[in-house]
């Protein structure tokens, strides 16, 4: 199952693709491809810029709090590759994978390196989900089933789960911490690092402005992605519409983010009476936007290879020995 299930998430992000094809035809896709002009590009640039340092600052926060050395400069730079990657590979989330085992083998502790990307995205998908229920509470009207029914139960395994989190963290984590058992033991272990990464007041107060500011940043894109499209709505009326597509785009069913996003935005334009061809159309200038600001993210990977493959100078000259000539 474990080697199948990548090739599930593929396929479910291509039969949803393909039923938006066969529903909508392709023109929605190819308008979406011809709407991306220089203006669009130079804003996906600038806006990817500032939403990549503020989550590489929360990794920062995150990845300190847990005892790993992390500079911001190099956190942007691995934060690109990361975006980068994850736009181009099909699971959507390998380049985070790469960016949590590299740190973590540069800092001596893989394990933690890992957990402190965990935790750094899971902050973000938090505040995309209390979004979304926000935009479900408050309107419902926009909001066709199943979709409804989706976020909320979402919004509540994440309480359960974080009350669970810290209801055990209290009465178990420091028992656990010296059991005999290993995964009591990883447990209690993964627990303390939860707590000092995402919940301290010296560091829950950054991480969440931080990912509020991120999720502004992926708005604004959609909105520019949205007037490229040619939509004319209100932003108002849009980011009801934006928050539940970014959520979709988090389900474990696309390749490089297309999918989800698609059907989701389809669907969701559709019942606020806009198209659901509009929809998908905004979904796909929003998917090349998207993947136009990682691009820096390209440049740091053809860095990073060209300097691992560029033999490393010698540290010293190598000296000739010189011939002296016969002085009698």
């Amino acid at each position: 199952m474990k080697r199948l299930w990548p090739w599930l998430r593929i396929l479910g992000a291509l039969a949803i693709l393909g039923v938006l094809v066969w529903q909508l035809g392709t023109r929605a896709f190819l308008d979406g491809l011809r709407e991306v002009d220089a203006g669009g590009v130079a804003a996906a640039l600038a806006i990817g810029f500032v939403t990549t340092v503020f989550s590489a600052w929360r990794w920062c926060l995150v990845a300190r709090r847990l005892s790993l050395k992390l500079s911001l400069p190099t956190a942007v730079g691995e934060y690109y590759r990361a975006l980068f990657l994850n736009g181009v590979l099909p699971a959507g989330v390998l380049g985070d994978v790469d960016r949590a085992v590299q740190h973590g083998r540069g800092a001596g502790d893989v394990l933690r390196g890992v957990r402190a990307v965990v935790l750094e995205r899971t902050a973000g998908q938090v505040v995309v989900i209390g979004a979304s229920v926000a935009v479900v509470l408050g309107t419902p009207s926009v909001v066709p089933p199943p979709i409804d029914g989706v976020v909320m139960v979402a919004g509540i395994v994440v309480v359960v789960l974080a009350f669970a989190a810290v209801v055990t963290g209290m009465t178990a984590g420091k028992h656990w911490i010296h059991s005999g058992s290993k995964w009591r033991r990883g447990f209690a272990v993964t627990l303390a690092d939860v707590r000092l990464g995402l919940l301290t007041k010296e560091t829950w107060p950054g991480v969440s402005l931080l990912s509020v500011a991120t999720l502004a940043g992926h708005l604004t894109l959609f909105v520019v992605a949205a007037r490229a499209a040619g939509v004319t709505a209100p932003a108002g009326e849009l980011l009801p519409l934006m928050i539940l597509a970014l959520l979709a785009m988090g389900l474990p069913l696309n390749i490089g983010g297309w999918g989800p996003r698609e059907g989701v935005c389809a669907l969701l334009f559709g019942a606020a009476g806009l198209g659901s061809a509009q929809g998908v159309t905004v979904a796909v200038v929003y998917g090349v936007l998207a993947l136009v600001s990682s691009l820096p993210g390209a440049g740091v990977l053809l860095a990073g290879s060209f300097k691992t493959r560029t033999p490393a100078a010698p540290r010293f000259a190598a000296r000739t020995p010189v011939k002296t000539g016969d002085t009698r």
